[in-house]
C-alpha cells in the first residue's frame, strides 16, 4: 500500500473532495478506520462520508469490525471500525517458468486457498500453455470451494520482458513463439471456456478482455516473473523497505525492483534485465549475443558445464536438485556463478542503493549466496552496502503467485478504478 496510500491525502490538500475510492484506500491502508477518522482525514461532513461508505457497503467491499477507539475527547461509546472485506472475491494467479508452471486461487488478502504446480513447457507455445492454465484455474476454483463468478481478476508472471500497457512479451529470449502474443485475450478465453462463463472476446481494454462477471470484465494482468516475485516478497516481508531488489537465478537471470512501494519497470518494461549485461566472456547467449551474464552464470549455464563433465543436468531445476544433494562440483560451480553475478550486482547496488537485495530461484542456496557476497562487498562502495541486507527468498516458489495476486488487487482497488467499478455496478 505504500505506493498508493498517500494519493488521497495529496488530492485533499489540493482542495479535492475525497471519493468513495479514496475512502476505501484510507481504510485499506489502515490510515483511517472509523467514520470519525475518515471525516478528520478528508474534511468531509458526516453525511457525505456516510454516503460514500454506503456505496462501498452495497458493493460488498467494506464490513464493520469490532469497536475501535472513542472518536470524541468527551468520551462515549467506542466507534465501530471499518474493514476491507477480503472475502467478497478471489484472484487467480499463475507463475510460468521455462519447464513448469504454478497456479493458485488467492484471497484478496494474499492467502493461497488452492494451488497446483506441474510440467508446463514454455517452448510448447502460448496457445497450448495458456489453454492448460485455463483448465488448471477451473479445477482450482472447485478445489477451493469458490464459484467462477467470484473471480475478480487474473494475474500471470512470465519469464520475459513485458510491455504492461499491452500485456505482451517483447522479444523474449527464452519464450519462443510468444513475442507479441495476446496473452490477456487467450488466457481470458481459456478460463471462460473451462469455467463455463461467457467470454468477452478480444483485448478491448487496457487490461484485455478477460471474461464477464455480472456484466463487468475480469482483467488479466501480465508482468515479468522477477518483478512479481519482488513485489510479493517486498509486500509480505519488507513493507517498510523503500528500495527493494530481487535477483532470480534459474534457467536465466532477471531482476525485479520495488521502489516507493511500486514495481519499477523502466519506460517500456525492460528494467531489471541484468542477465544480458555483457561480462566479457565468449559464451553464446540464447538472445544471440556473446558474453551475457546469463550465458555464464545462470542455472542453465551451470547445467551445461555439469553436463560437459558427465553430470546429467539440463536446466536450473536439475542444478537445484544437485545442490540439495550436496553434489561437490555443482556447489563449486554455483559459488563461481555467484561471484560472477555479485560482480554485476556491485554496480546495481551502487546505482539503486537498496535496503534489501534478495537472491531467489534455483541457485539461491548457500554456495551461490556466498559467491555473491564475496564479490559484492569487495567491489561495491562501502556506503552502498552499509545498510544493505543480502537475503534469500522467504516465500520461495510461491513468491510469483503472491505478487501476481497483489498486482491484481492493487489495480482493482485503486481509487480511480473503484469509482469506475462502482458506477458499473450501479451503486
Amino acid at each position: 500500500m505504500a505506493g498508493t496510500a498517500g494519493r488521497a491525502a495529496k488530492a485533499m490538500r489540493a482542495g479535492h473532495q475525497a471519493s468513495a475510492g479514496e475512502l476505501l484506500e484510507l481504510v485499506r491502508s489502515g490510515r483511517a478506520t472509523t467514520r470519525g477518522a475518515l471525516q478528520q482525514a478528508t474534511g468531509l461532513s458526516r453525511a457525505t462520508v456516510g454516503q460514500r461508505l454506503d456505496r462501498l457497503f452495497r458493493a460488498g467491499w467494506l464490513r464493520e469490525g469490532a469497536g475501535g477507539p472513542v472518536d470524541s475527547p468527551q468520551g462515549g461509546r467506542p466507534s465501530i471500525t471499518l474493514e476491507f472485506d477480503d472475502e467478497h472475491a478471489v484472484v487467480l494467479a499463475a507463475d510460468l517458468d521455462t519447464r513448469h508452471g504454478r497456479a493458485a486461487v488467492v484471497s484478496l488478502s494474499g492467502e493461497i486457498q488452492a494451488e497446483h504446480h506441474g510440467s508446463l513447457r514454455i517452448e510448447d507455445g502460448p496457445d497450448a500453455v495458456l489453454g492448460e492454465l485455463g483448465r488448471w484455474f477451473a479445477e482450482l476454483l472447485e478445489k477451493a470451494g469458490q464459484r467462477a463468478d467470484a473471480v475478480c481478476g487474473i494475474g500471470i508472471a512470465v519469464p520475459g520482458p513485458v510491455d504492461t500497457d499491452t500485456g505482451k512479451v517483447v522479444q523474449p529470449p527464452i519464450m519462443p513463439g510468444w513475442d507479441g502474443y495476446d496473452i490477456r485475450g487467450r488466457l481470458g478465453r481459456a478460463f471462460a471456456e473451462q469455467a463455463g462463463i461467457e467470454s468477452a472476446g478480444g483485448a478491448g481494454s487496457a487490461t484485455g478482455a478477460g471474461v464477464t462477471r455480472s456484466g463487468a470484465r475480469i482483467p488479466v494482468l501480465v508482468d515479468n516473473d522477477a518483478n512479481l516475485m519482488a513485489y510479493g516478497e517486498q509486500r509480505t516481508g519488507y513493507p517498510d523497505c523503500s528500495a527493494f531488489a530481487l535477483v532470480k537465478v534459474s534457467t536465466g537471470i532477471g531482476a525485479g525492483m520495488v521502489v516507493g512501494g511500486s514495481i519499477y519497470r523502466g519506460v517500456d518494461g525492460g528494467a531489471g534485465d541484468i542477465g544480458h549485461i555483457r561480462v566479457g566472456a565468449d559464451a553464446l547467449c540464447r538472445c544471440g549475443s556473446y558474453g551475457c551474464l546469463a550465458a555464464v552464470a545462470s542455472g542453465g549455464a551451470v547445467a551445461r558445464r555439469l553436463a560437459e563433465s558427465g553430470v546429467p543436468a539440463t536446466s536450473g531445476s536439475d542444478v537445484r536438485d544437485l545442490l540439495t544433494a550436496g553434489h561437490p562440483e555443482a556447489m563449486a560451480l554455483a559459488r563461481e556463478a555467484g561471484r560472477q553475478v555479485g560482480d554485476v550486482l556491485a554496480t546495481v547496488v551502487t546505482l539503486l542503493n537498496p535496503g534489501v537485495l534478495m537472491i531467489a530461484g534455483d541457485l539461491a542456496g548457500t554456495p551461490f549466496l556466498t559467491g555473491v557476497r564475496e564479490l559484492l562487498y569487495q567491489r561495491a562502495l562501502p556506503r552502498s552496502t552499509a545498510h544493505l541486507d543480502v537475503v534469500t527468498s522467504r516465500l520461495g516458489e510461491r513468491a510469483g503467485l503472491v505478487g501476481a495476486g497483489a498486482l491484481v488487487v492493487e489495480y482493482l482497488y485503486a481509487p480511480e478504478r473503484v469509482e469506475e467499478r462502482l458506477a458499473a455496478l450501479g451503486v
